[in-house]
């Protein structure tokens, strides 16, 4: 034995134990900093999709309402909308939607229904 495997360890048998060295250390450091670096861009992106999202959903919502307005300034005549009940069997809302979904043109709203 040589002044050097004096300082390793021995197990209970009196085998020399390799010491461990500390290389490992700086490879699970940066195991950990790029699984943080990947969950803090996943968090990024989730948070870019829902934004998206919301945004996407606003602006479906304002045409929408944009287009709700348009067709309730469209006036129709009561006698167009019991003719289409009457002739589509549709309800009474749905009537007054195609009506002015046709700009109060009875004709086009029956083209439209019985197609």
């Amino acid at each position: 034995m040589d002044e050097s495997d004096l300082d390793k360890p021995q197990d209970s048998k009196g085998q020399k134990k390799s010491t461990r060295q500390h290389d490992g250390g700086a490879a699970d450091l940066e195991k950990v900093t790029d699984y943080e670096e990947e969950r803090v861009v996943l968090s990024q992106d989730i948070t870019g999709a829902i934004n998206f999202l919301d945004n996407r959903r606003s602006k479906e919502e304002a045409e929408r309402q944009a287009k709700e307005r348009e067709l309730a300034k469209v006036s129709i005549k009561k006698e167009d909308v019991e003719v289409l009940i009457k002739e589509t069997e549709i309800p009474r809302i749905k009537a007054e939607r195609i009506l002015r979904e046709n700009k109060g043109d009875l004709a086009s709203a029956l083209r439209q229904n019985l197609v």
